[in-house]
C-alpha cells in the first residue's frame, strides 16, 4: 500500500515584541503579529527591561542609532536633559538603563529582521506570514484590507 503524504504543520515563528500595553502603537502592532497568525513573546519591557549588552545588540541589528531608540516624549526625558546632543551613546544607555520607560517602543525581533516599529505597521516587513484579514488601527485607520492586503 503506497504512503500517502500528510500534510505538516507550519514551523513555529519567533518572534519577540518589546511591548509597552500603556501605548497604542505597541498594542496596535502586537495586534498585527496576531493576525497573521502569529503569536510572539511578549517582553514588557517595564516590568523586564533588556540587559544594556541585549539592547545594545537590537540596535545594532536594526541598524538605528541609540538617539533613535530613546524616547523623546514626556517628562523624563526633559528633565534627564536628554536633548542634549552632546551626550554619548554610553550617557544615552545609562539613562535607558535607569529609567527603561524612555526605551522607545515597540521593538521587534523576527526571523527577518529588528525593527522599532514605529508606525506600527512597519511590523508587517518583518512578519514572515500573511495577515489573515482585515486590520485598523485603535484609532480607526485602515491597515490591512479584508483579503490580507496592506492597504496604502
Amino acid at each position: 500500500m503506497p504512503e500517502t503524504a500528510t500534510p505538516t504543520a507550519p514551523a513555529p515563528v519567533d518572534i519577540v515584541v518589546y511591548h509597552n500595553p500603556a501605548c497604542g502603537t505597541s498594542r496596535n502592532t502586537l495586534a498585527m503579529i496576531r493576525n497573521a497568525g502569529i503569536e510572539p513573546h511578549v517582553v514588557e519591557y517595564l516590568k523586564t527591561p533588556p540587559t544594556r549588552s541585549l539592547l545594545e545588540s537590537l540596535i545594532a541589528r536594526a541598524g538605528i542609532t541609540v538617539r533613535d531608540l530613546l524616547r523623546a516624549k514626556g517628562d523624563l526625558y526633559d528633565q534627564l536633559g536628554l536633548a542634549d546632543e552632546s551626550l554619548s551613546d554610553a550617557a544615552l544607555l545609562d539613562a535607558m538603563m535607569a529609567h527603561p520607560i524612555l526605551i522607545n517602543r515597540p521593538l521587534v525581533v523576527s526571523p527577518l529582521g529588528v525593527r522599532l516599529c514605529r508606525p506600527s505597521e512597519l511590523v508587517l516587513d518583518l512578519l514572515p506570514a500573511a495577515q489573515q484579514g482585515a486590520f485598523a488601527k485603535e484609532d480607526g485607520e485602515q491597515v490591512v484590507d479584508a483579503a490580507g492586503n496592506r492597504v496604502g
